[in-house]
């Protein structure tokens, strides 16, 4: 299987930089049973049945960019240079991996300022990210963090225009409760109160996860031959009662519908044969094609970009065939793409 299987053309124009308000108003591709209808978010308590389980991802996305000044001591001045972070996650031995622009102008020692209450100094350079050890620890970090840090949006945001106030509030769902995630599980964007009350009215269960999505979910795949893929790791943990809320609606008959890849990837790291189990670690689970699917029924998801490892997944769930139909409709109707895009709510014909 090839990476060049998961390509597609994407207009440029159909890339969202902003998502639309209220959250319920982005429109969803609902795909089943053949067919694809045009409706939006709000429509779901409409067509999701009474005893169906959507799994939600409480992460909390923390303001993890940040810019600031790299200072190191020099006779001519030189060492005084600007720098850019991406927290990717906190490291066992004290400290944050991050990606960092310049990297190769990193060296081990240099001080980085980010404000007069954030700081920070290099321990290591490797090739493609850095460690740090900030100055600040516990709650100091965190306030520091929130004061000086912007929201971190995917690169294809970011190149067409800066972080704002705004994306405080737009880039993180209703239900964020833990906070580590370095991006937005997008798929949860597209809720509000008022839609997560009509769907309980609807007899709708919900069950929250946590996964905390790490900036690696935007590298590009690099190998022709995507089973020879790896994954990054993201830490998650599914609760002794998630696993039984699941595993209930299972036995009942209901269908257990994620909401966004991460939940999905993390409630099959934790599923068996004999359904899930609670689990806690890290996960860097890879679903492309071939891949059995143990309790995911289906799937509510953003539309991906073209050769990702989220294209393969949608892939895996909904057949080759079919997800190249969905999403030659989606460009073809003008459905907003990726983080702050419009949804599609992916039903299987049968076991995947």
């Amino acid at each position: 299987m090839k990476l060049s299987d998961f390509d597609f053309d994407l207009p440029e124009e159909l890339i969202a930089t902003r998502p639309v308000r209220p959250r319920p108003a982005a429109r969803l591709l609902h795909a089943e049973a053949g067919q694809i209808h045009d409706r939006h978010v709000r429509d779901l308590p409409e067509i999701l049945r009474p005893g169906d389980r959507l799994v939600l991802n409480n992460t909390r996305v923390i303001p993890a960019r940040l810019t600031g000044e790299r200072l190191r001591e020099s006779r001519d001045g030189s060492g005084r240079a600007r720098v850019e972070l991406t927290l990717l996650a906190p490291v066992p031995e004290g400290g944050w991996r991050v990606l960092a622009k310049p990297l190769r102008k990193l060296a081990s020692g240099d001080r980085l300022v980010f404000g007069p209450d954030l700081s920070a100094r290099v321990i290591a350079r490797e090739a493609e990210a850095a460690t740090v050890a900030f100055d600040q620890t516990g709650p100091e970090f965190d306030a520091a963090l929130e004061r000086a840090g912007q929201m971190p949006l995917p690169p294809y945001i970011a190149a067409r225009r800066a972080a704002d106030a705004r994306d405080r509030d737009d880039y993180q769902t209703v239900f964020a409760r833990y906070a580590g995630a370095v991006a937005a599980p997008t798929a949860s964007l597209h809720f509000d109160a008022d839609l997560l009350a009509a769907l309980r009215a609807r007899g709708v269960e919900m069950t929250e996860v946590t996964l905390h999505v790490g900036a690696g979910t935007f590298l590009p795949v690099k190998v022709e031959d995507v089973a020879t893929h790896r994954m990054h790791a993201e830490w998650g943990a599914v609760s002794a009662a998630a696993a039984a809320e699941i595993n209930a609606t299972r036995a009942a008959g209901g269908r257990i519908i994620p909401v966004g890849t991460t939940a999905l990837r993390l409630i099959e790291s934790a599923a068996g044969d004999d359904g899930v189990s609670p689990w806690q670690g890290e996960t860097d689970i890879f679903i492309y094609p071939g891949f059995r699917f143990r309790v995911t029924d289906a799937l509510m998801t953003n539309f991906h970009l073209p050769r990702s490892t989220l294209m393969m997944l949608v892939a895996a769930l909904m057949g080759m065939d079919e997800i190249r139909r969905i999403y030659a409709h989606a460009v073809a109707a003008r459905y907003r793409f990726f983080s702050y895009g419009d949804a599609s709510l992916l039903v299987p014909d049968g076991p995947s």
